[in-house]
């Protein structure tokens, strides 16, 4: 396995939780009747609701089998900005503390889901001349 399990262990966590307790809830109806047809989306709010959260459930396994992670890491992040924008960009940068329902969140999961796409970038250019200075 490659250096990112914890990584990809917690993120797979986090999909887990957010998408099963909201799916057996009846959260994930109320978000789509509710929330998303009075933002513009009707009649779709509730099936673009199911597919968030279908898709956060079957990234699931993706993660934890390490399969598919570039393609899993990019509708995750599509689904990240979208929430961004349609839902928490209004309620500031805090999810807990100086605000609430904040942005913080999702910056966080994008962030992670890019370093699982992109592992080895670094922002300090590794000297060519690592050679000489083992000398």
């Amino acid at each position: 396995m490659k250096k990112s399990f914890f990584l990809r262990l917690g993120l797979s966590v986090i999909l887990l939780m957010h998408s099963v307790v909201s799916i057996f809830s009846g959260d994930v109806n109320n978000f789509g009747h509710f929330y998303l047809d009075t933002i513009g989306f009707s009649p779709f709010g509730v099936y673009i609701a199911w597919a968030v959260k279908l898709t956060h459930l079957l990234s699931v396994p993706l993660l934890w089998f390490d399969r598919y992670i570039k393609p899993v890491a990019i509708c995750n992040i599509l689904i990240f900005v979208c929430g961004i924008y349609f839902v928490h960009w209004q309620n500031g940068w805090f999810v807990v503390g100086g605000g609430t329902n904040g942005i913080e969140f999702n910056v966080l999961l994008i962030f992670s889901f890019l370093n699982l796409m992109y592992p080895e970038i670094y922002l300090i250019k590794k000297n060519r001349f690592r050679h000489i200075r083992d000398i």
